[in-house]
Order: structure tokens, then sequence, then C-alpha cells
């Protein structure tokens, strides 16, 4: 199995003509999971594309997750699934997607949500937002302190996520951080490839 480490790249919400050009520069970069995040009306443009979305990964050997639908992510072959407050169960993800699928759970910044997720089998928690977001800018704060307890209290790779760039993500890999999801830092730069390689240098860098 591909670890459960490095950048973590969530794609935009709503129509990008060009989401298929910006995920492979984001895997060139060296974007090791892509989360497909898409809420539209069309079922059937979700799965071509999730699909299509899926090889490239594959092709990069990187991680493809689906956010919120794991119907979704069994349709398309995607590894896993990404799930929030209002989505299913992990269990009943798990029952969905088998036993090798990958099932994240959004635990905001409660350490109880994530022991909870930890119990009922999920493979990797998320907390945040840790900084100010242009993508969900009422997202409840997440401290540095609370990832460093969940480092020490649960047994799962960590998630951050929230207003990450590379000035500030140091001292969230500093406090356990076993990925970062970033979705305008790689997405809306200039250049996504190098965005993405910026993340990933800083892994390197830590020694991770």
């Amino acid at each position: 199995m591909i670890p459960l480490h490095g950048l973590y790249a969530i794609t935009p919400e709503g129509p990008q003509h060009d989401l298929v050009d910006l995920v492979a520069k984001a895997l060139w970069g060296g974007a090791r999971l892509i989360q497909y995040r898409d809420k539209g009306p069309d079922p059937s443009r979700r799965l071509t594309l999730a699909k299509t979305l899926g090889e490239l990964c594959q092709a990069a050997g990187a991680l493809f997750i689906v956010n919120d639908d794991p119907d979704l992510a069994a349709a398309c072959g995607a590894h896993g699934v990404h799930l929030g407050r209002d989505d299913p169960d992990p269990a009943g993800a798990r029952a969905l997607l088998g036993p090798r699928a990958i099932i994240g759970v959004s635990c905001y910044n409660r350490l109880d949500l994530a022991h909870a997720a930890q119990a009922k089998g999920a493979d990797y928690v998320a907390f945040g937002r840790f900084y100010p977001s242009g993508t969900k800018p009422l997202a409840v704060q997440a401290s540095l302190d609370l990832l460093r307890q969940a480092r020490h209290e649960l047994h799962l790779p960590l998630v951050a996520i929230g207003g990450i760039t590379p000035d500030n993500a140091p001292s969230l890999i500093a406090a356990g951080a076993d990925l970062l999801a970033v979705v305008n830092g790689v997405f809306a730069a200039p250049d996504v490839s190098a965005a993405a390689r910026a993340f990933d240098n800083l892994f390197v860098q830590s020694g991770d």
C-alpha cells in the first residue's frame, strides 16, 4: 500500500474544464494523494471524470480518494473515500468498499471524534482549519496543541487542512501532521506543479 504521507491535494469545487490537466500537474509536482471533491448534479459526468482522475493517480503511483460519496468511490474504483460530519458512518463505507479501502474522516477541532473514527476503523483522520481558509472561511479553528495531542494519543496518520502554505506548513509537520491537505495553495497557483513540489519538498527537508 502507498504510504499515507505527503501532499494531499484536494480538487476545487465547481466546474473545472481543465481539472484533468491541473491534477496531472499536481501529481507531476509530487502530490501523493488526490481527493476529488465535486457535488455537481450530473452523476454521469462525475463518474467519467472520477475514472479519468483515478487512472492518472494510478499511473503516477498516487492514491485517489473521493469526497463524501462511497457509492461513487466504489463505482470508479477509487482507493477510498473521505467522510465529513454529515456523511455515512465509516463502518458503512468499509462494508461497501471493502477491507483494503482507505477511509478518512474529518474531525475538525475535536479529538473525541478522532478517537471514535479510529475505533470505527478509519485509516486516517483530518483536523482543521489551522489557518484562515478561502475555501471554508467559517470552518472551526484547530490548534497545533490539538495536533500534538492527537499524535500522542492516536495510532493513525494525521491530516492537517485549512489555509496551509509552504511558509506555515513546517509547524504542522513538526506537530505531527503526516499529510498536508491543500486546495487553493496548489490548484490556484500560477504554476501548479511548482506549488505541489514546494509542499513535497517540506517532507524531504523534515526527514519524514
